[in-house]
């Protein structure tokens, strides 16, 4: 309605899935000048203010999970109705930074915007991010490497975005596009690392960039990482139940299936087994994909990234926050 003031966010926490925008997101969630929105995740700049379209979401769970996605405008400005007179309102879609149509929306709604964006290494967050759909049934392919090189036929099928396990990592080109838009001093850009190495540091960075009180964040929660579901006949059968269910789930309100989900993946965590390492012949040939990226995005934030072009990845939140701090810095 024209007069009105709407309740838009004044911040956003972006970057990529699997990098650790959950764990800002549940940090800031405990400063008092903050308000963050429930659900986490409203993906409207991804949307255009239209319901998303199905043959963009035909990867296994993808229709499920559009219907999630908040595209009215109305309904994403009731997100933040409660936010207390002072705070800061801010919600977490880590798709924002990949969703170039999403920068030039963001821009032209919130011109005065500030964007959280965090980066973790390309190579690690895109096994991460194999590792939670495997781990919750809805990956059908058993090999990561193989399912990289699917990547493009996934895409010319119409799979939703959490699939391009080699495209969400390429943050050089992501930053230049959201550059074009929105100004780089409204962007603070945080490592995945310094999340887990020096938390109290790393959030009060980010108070600063907000213009909050710094010194009341000093931790992180621990890690979202699903329990690892290995081979084996059962948990074949446990994953085909899972693709199948959601795709008869994307016809019935999203909370239905999620009850019947979790029965299923309560079977399939059953061994709450660890994650196997990635294999370093792995690495050095995904390292490549992301080498030519990588010196775009040190030129653009004039820092070094050459510790992602090595052999050793850093492991999961759980791994490095085991580490000593000596040890930490060694695996740097």
């Amino acid at each position: 309605m024209a007069g009105v003031v709407m309740a838009l966010p004044n911040f956003l926490v972006a970057g990529a899935p699997k990098a650790g925008s959950t764990a800002v997101h549940a940090a800031l969630v405990r400063h008092p000048e903050l308000f963050l929105s429930v659900p986490k995740e409203p993906k409207y700049f991804m949307t255009g203010g239209v319901p998303p379209r199905r043959r963009d979401h035909r990867g296994p769970g993808d229709a499920h999970s559009a219907r999630e996605w908040i595209w009215d405008r109305r309904r994403y400005e009731a997100l933040f109705d409660a936010a207390p007179p002072g705070t800061l309102r801010g919600e977490s879609t880590p798709f924002y930074l990949w969703d170039v149509d999403a920068h030039r929306r963001i821009a032209a709604a919130i011109p005065d915007v500030r964007i959280i964006a965090v980066i973790r290494d390309p190579v690690d967050r895109a096994y991460s991010n194999w590792t939670h759909l495997r781990s919750n049934g809805l990956e059908p392919e058993a090999d990561f490497r193989t399912a990289c090189r699917l990547e493009p036929e996934r895409v010319a099928n119409g799979w939703a975005p959490f699939w391009r396990y080699l495209d969400l990592g390429r943050y050089g080109e992501q930053l230049t596009s959201l550059y074009e838009h929105v100004p780089a001093e409204q962007v603070h850009v945080i490592r995945y690392r310094e999340l887990i190495d020096d938390p109290a540091r790393a959030l009060d960075a980010v108070c600063e960039f907000l213009g909050v009180s710094t010194g009341v964040l000093d931790t992180i929660p621990g890690s979202n990482l699903s329990a690892w579901a290995g081979a084996g006949a059962v948990n074949t059968g446990l994953r085909a139940a899972v693709r199948s269910g959601a795709w008869f789930g994307s016809f019935a309100p999203p909370e239905r299936w999620r009850r019947v989900e979790r029965q299923l993946l309560k079977g399939l965590h059953r061994g709450q087994g660890l994650r196997p390492d990635l294999p370093v012949e792995v690495r050095r040939d995904l390292t490549r994909e992301f080498a030519d990226d990588i010196a775009v995005l040190e030129g653009l934030l004039g820092r070094s990234f050459q510790d992602w072009l090595g052999d050793a990845g850093r492991g999961t939140f759980a791994v490095r926050s085991s580490l000593a701090p000596s040890a930490r810095e060694a695996s740097q």
